[in-house]
């Protein structure tokens, strides 16, 4: 599953240092919401949240169903508008070597922030996250203009990537990036739902300052993207000379906990 050599979005040879593990993200009062329901259309903004996880070569299979179960249970918070964890589909980037991956929405920061502190997820993080993996990536953008479910349907297939822009760059590089993005977003037709923007926790991020979700119908519509290259071939010489790294992850989104009971 991991380190295949196949043709993304973007591509980079370098590496970066693995952080000490500790909880992904800090607390602060919180502003309970109603939650939206799976049918409801998206709010004109969101907050996404992804967080990627290398779980340990020699953790057991029960300890990892512990931690996909807990994380999944935090679905019941007020504040989440939507979340999935699960196993990574494929990573299609070498240097790292994430396996799981967990994606949640949220009305506000504010809301982000209160899901961080609340006790569940204090204590899921605790006692079935750190004790099992080694390393791991959060990023958080505000995703403007959505258009669809807040919650992605059960099978879709996602297109996560992450860009690490070279050192000293400034603003204008950085919108320069994010446009050609955006660009790509226009290209592809068979595109459920596509967001992106700037991280702007950069605490865990590891230096990754840009991220987008590109969401397919399922798997055959996301694979089918790498049989025509040429789709976003002139948006990645418009910022290859930009980039240090990229992080490339596909996920298809697993049934709800609930249904699989």
């Amino acid at each position: 599953m991991l380190g295949l050599k196949v043709r993304t979005l973007f591509s980079s040879s370098s590496s970066y240092p693995r952080t000490r593990l500790k909880p992904y993200l800090t607390s602060s009062p919180s502003n309970l919401r109603i939650r939206m329901s799976s049918s409801s259309s998206a709010p004109s903004q969101i907050i996404e949240h992804v967080v990627l996880f290398k779980v340990k070569d020699e953790t057991g299979p029960e300890k990892v169903a512990g931690m996909m179960s807990g994380l999944n249970g935090l679905t019941s918070l007020d504040q989440v508008l939507h979340l999935s964890a699960g196993p990574i589909h494929r990573n299609r980037s070498s240097a790292f070597k994430f396996t799981h991956m967990l994606h949640s929405r949220y009305s506000s920061k504010e809301d982000l922030s209160a899901y961080s502190g609340h006790p569940s997820h204090v204590s899921v993080v605790k006692e079935s996250v750190l004790p099992i993996c080694e390393d791991l990536l959060a990023v958080d953008w505000v995703a403007g203009n959505l258009s669809g479910p807040v919650e992605p349907r059960p099978g879709s297939a996602m297109r996560l990537t992450f860009m690490r822009l070279n050192e000293g760059l400034g603003d204008e590089e950085k919108e320069k990036v994010l446009g050609a993005v955006g660009e790509v977003k226009d290209c592809l037709g068979s595109l459920d739902q596509m967001t992106y923007g700037e991280n702007f926790s950069p605490a865990r991020a590891k230096g990754f300052s840009i991220a987008s979700i590109a969401i397919f119908p399922g798997l055959n519509e996301l694979e089918a993207l790498d049989s025509i290259p040429e789709v976003v071939q002139l948006q990645k010489d418009k910022v290859r000379d930009l980039l240090d790294h990229v992080i490339v992850i596909d996920y298809v989104v697993p049934p709800s906990q609930s249904a699989s009971l």
